[in-house]
């Protein structure tokens, strides 16, 4: 009765097994490495505080509470930390700087890739040159021209910073992808009768949805999370703060407990999660095309 002849341990075939094992090893590493402060940050702040200081150490609440989250959310007036308002002036300044910047990069963006004009090489690059300057160095000036125009201390003023600083980095993104639209797409509409605004319109920004997408919520994302300006311009009015203002009071305090810190940063950090594993697919599509021409 003759048997298979047994498989050599080949050095390819160590090599995938190994490969093979690290490479889960390094997924299970990783996923736990982004994945646990998050999930502690939203135990703790389910947790009362008298839990907490009994057991410090615990992974899951003994006690399941959302009271931390009632005082965070409710008003001043009613004891809490007012954090309903800053999350609505928040949102006001960031979609707000993402209509604004999306309307005005993509007009240049277009143009970039597809007009032929003297300097066009140079402009493209010139986009990102407002990034050659820390934001500390442009912040003196901007704080003594907005007072001088009275624009300290309102939204109007704070959305205008923000829109400064993402419209070059939204031009160049939107460049990229504009270039990799086929042209002769374009041409076909034009054959159609399109103008040059009804291609874009009808043509290119349907195909574009992807890109689009991804430097809305790029934007979207700089505009929540930003703390240097709006605590320049918008301090000396709590009325007018945005969630990461409030975070940053609570985090100063000694009197406010960790369990409520914890609730003021799942407030500042669900959002962008949410949209992201929303628009995941097309934020990857949109941050990746245009790679090959770029």
């Amino acid at each position: 009765m003759s048997t298979a002849p047994a498989r050599r341990w080949t050095r390819d075939r160590v090599e995938r097994a190994v490969l093979g094992v690290l490479r889960w090893v390094v997924i299970a590493v990783l996923v736990v490495a982004t994945a646990f402060p998050f999930y502690y940050m939203v135990m703790l702040s389910l947790r009362d505080i008298q839990d907490l200081i009994l057991r410090p150490g615990a992974l899951l609440p003994s006690e399941i509470t959302i009271g931390t989250y009632r005082e965070v959310l409710a008003s001043e007036e009613s004891g809490g930390q007012g954090f309903l308002t800053f999350i609505r002036n928040s949102a006001l300044i960031a979609i707000a700087a993402v209509v604004l910047t999306l309307a005005i990069a993509i007009p240049g963006a277009y143009a970039v890739a597809r007009l032929r004009f003297f300097g066009r090489r140079q402009v493209h690059f010139l986009f990102l040159a407002v990034y050659l300057f820390p934001a500390i160095v442009l912040a003196i000036p901007l704080f003594v021209l907005f007072t001088m125009m009275g624009l300290r201390g309102s939204l109007v003023g704070l959305v205008l910073v923000y829109i400064s600083q993402t419209i070059p980095v939204t031009a160049y993104m939107l460049r990229n992808y504009f270039e990799t639209v086929p042209a002769g797409v374009e041409e076909a509409a034009a054959i159609d009768g399109c103008g040059r605004l009804a291609t874009v319109w009808r043509v290119t920004l349907p195909l574009s949805k992807p890109a689009l997408m991804a430097t809305g919520l790029y934007v979207f994302m700089i505009a929540w999370n930003e703390f240097l300006f709006a605590l320049l311009f918008l301090v000396e009015r709590r009325e007018k703060w945005t969630v990461s203002l409030g975070l940053s009071q609570l985090a100063g305090s000694i009197e406010i407990p960790t369990t409520v810190l914890m609730a003021g940063s799942v407030v500042l950090t669900l959002p962008i999660v949410i949209l992201f594993f929303a628009g995941e697919r097309l934020l990857t599509e949109g941050l990746t095309a245009g790679a090959e021409k770029g």
